[in-house]
């Protein structure tokens, strides 16, 4: 009878402990930002879990990292959102603080600029032909990362300035 009591009794006490637990809160905020290019995805993380998953467009030519301005490529590495951009051409941007002293480096050893500029953002403001292209997954950016406007009102509820974002090819 006494093992019976514990496993009927005791058992269901730490099912149901760690029930709380399972559901997320609404104020979890994103701790990083990973973007693997080949995927096309966009996820946001905290702790290790994924909050959340993205579709995003690159730019025009995404394989390979951004070396030089005016390459088409979004950068990879690590990085962070350095700032909330007010006045962009695109629906809502987030800076990311591409170039780094390495990117600044391997451009000048070329001779060239590393470019900059390189945001999360929306779709163009005023350009609704850039939806077809997005539904399609095209890669129309001249580096960002882009989203849809929705996701990327979400985006701007998980995150803050500041926060890391890997991006990985």
């Amino acid at each position: 009878m006494k093992k019976y009591f514990f496993f009927y009794f005791i058992t269901p006490l730490f099912l149901f402990a760690n029930t709380a637990s399972l559901s997320k809160p609404q104020n979890v905020k994103a701790d990083l930002i990973t973007v693997i290019k080949s995927e096309r995805k966009m996820y946001l993380s905290n702790k290790g879990k994924i909050l959340k998953t993205y579709k995003i467009a690159l730019g025009g030519n995404p394989v390979g990292a951004k070396k030089v301005l005016g390459d088409q490529k979004t950068p990879e590495g690590y990085y962070r959102l350095d700032y909330l951009k007010s006045n962009s051409s695109f629906y809502k941007a987030l800076h990311v603080s591409y170039p780094n002293r390495k990117d600044c480096a391997n451009a000048r050893k070329a001779g060239k600029s590393p470019g900059g500029a390189i945001m999360i953002h929306g779709q163009p403001n005023n350009q609704g032909w850039v939806k077809s292209f997005f539904k399609q997954r095209s890669d129309w950016t001249a580096g960002c990362i882009a989203l849809y406007n929705s996701d990327m009102d979400e985006v701007l509820k998980f995150v803050k300035v500041g926060i890391p974002i890997l991006i990985k090819p």
